[in-house]
This record gives structure tokens, sequence and C-alpha cells, in this order.
């Protein structure tokens, strides 16, 4: 019996340790497995600037924009539709690439130096972005900003995606080195030899309105660049009331009016 009274009241004891907190803690020597770590929440993430497509309605102007990517062939330079929008004092925008800087110093000096073209970047190497990791893709997106900084004192603020290919990574990129991400909402077709003028004209009075962004390129790759934009002017931009602006002042528009 007195051996049955003392294990009873270890017993009793043991319980009143577990209650008044004296029992070892989980994770203490003697206590068991230590606790579960909770995860501390991800901070929210920043939202990404938009992709820019267009212009605000309103405006009563479109952007025409002009690749100049780089050539294996060729001059890399439609000299005839440069010397038609240079004329006729056309604002426009040039997006660059980084190899098309490099290798064209004449016609860069050229673009910039007239005060109705605007000069921005379209990638280094017209890579596809969204087949790199970020630090190609940085690379990729700020070395022909750097190119332009450095060696003409133009300080880009837009870029095209090369291929029009990008992902959230880019648009990151892009936001983080203080760039806006500049795409298109008419494509023109130009680069493509199986497509006439005519069909290029339709397709551009089917498509092109108020705010748009249209896309041809300078690098010698359009065939009928300089034909379709010579009609494009004349005729189908008067017959809508629109009028061309470069890509800055459609997005600077308020009301009609390029502030």
């Amino acid at each position: 019996m007195a051996r049955f009274g003392l294990a009873v009241r270890a017993t009793v004891a043991l319980l009143a340790a577990a209650l008044v907190g004296t029992a070892p803690a989980r994770g203490e020597p003697g206590g068991g497995s230590p606790p579960v770590a909770l995860e501390t929440p991800a901070p929210p993430t920043r939202a990404l600037p938009p992709v820019i497509r267009s212009g605000p309605a309103g405006c009563h102007g479109v952007a025409l924009t002009f690749d100049l990517c780089p050539v294996v062939k060729g001059s890399g330079w439609d000299a005839a539709l440069v010397d038609l929008l240079r004329e006729r004092q056309v604002p426009a925008t040039f997006f660059a690439s980084g190899r098309w800087i490099a290798g064209h110093e004449a016609e860069t000096k050229m673009l910039l130096a007239m005060p109705f073209f605007e000069m921005e970047t379209h990638g280094d190497r017209h890579r596809h972005l969204s087949r790199l990791d970020v630090a190609a893709q940085r690379v990729e997106v700020t070395k022909p900003v750097a190119l332009l900084a450095k060696r003409y004192g133009r300080r880009a603020t837009l870029v095209r995606a090369p291929f029009g290919e990008f992902d959230d990574r880019t648009r990151a990129v892009v936001a983080n080195a203080g760039l806006r991400l500049v795409q298109w909402s008419v494509v023109s077709g130009d680069p493509d030899p199986r497509i006439s003028a005519a069909r290029m004209l339709r397709g551009l009075r089917d498509n092109v309105r108020d705010g748009s962004i249209v896309v041809f390129h300078a690098n010698g790759k359009g065939k009928r660049t300089r034909e379709v934009v010579e009609a494009l002017l004349d005729r189908v931009l008067p017959e809508r009331g629109l009028a061309p602006l470069t890509v800055r002042d459609l997005l600077k528009c308020d009301g009609g009016h390029a502030s």
C-alpha cells in the first residue's frame, strides 16, 4: 500500500507541474521535437507598369514608329524613307538596337539632330527576351541605353522588345531601369515581301485610329515602306483627321493637344 501511495503522489505532482507550466517546453532539452517554424508572408509584389500599345483617345494623332533592327545583309538603312520623313518634317519615333547604333554613326547623328524625330531603343542584339534569364535581359535592355547616353548624350526613356516578345521579368527589368515598354497597336507588315503596298494600305485604313501606334521598319527590310508611308500621310491620315506625333508627344496628349 505504501508503494501504491507513493506512485499516486508522484503522478499528482507531475500533473500539477504541467498545470503551472513547470514541465519541460517543446524545443527545450527533454521537451521533444522543436515547434514548426511559421513562414513569414512574402511582401506584396509591386504592380508592374502597363505595356504601352497606344495613346489616349481624343488626341487626333497617331505615332509612326520605325524599328532599326540589325541586319546581316544590306546597309540597314532606308534612306528614301527617312528623306521623305525629313523633307516633310514628319514627327516620327525610331527604335534602334545597340548593334545598329554601333554600326551607323552618321545616321544616328542625323536622326538625333532632327527636332521632330525621337530616338529610342530596341534591345542590344535583338534577342528573344523571354528566352533569357533576368541578368541577360537586363544587359539586352540597358546596353543600348548606355551607348546612346555615353556616345551621343541622348537619354532614351522608351524601349521596344525585339520580336514583340517579353514577359513579366522583362517588364520589371524595364521599370527598374527607369524606362517604359512601348509596343504597338497596328502592324504594317512592311518586312514581308509577299504583302503588296495596296494590301498594306488596306490594313492600315482598317485599323489606324485615334491614338494608334503603328510599327514600320527603317532598316531597309521594308521594300514598300516609303510608298506606303507616303500614301498614309497623303490620304489615310487626312481622311481621318489625324496627324503624326512622336510617341512621347502622343503619350503627353491631353484633350487633343500635346502638352
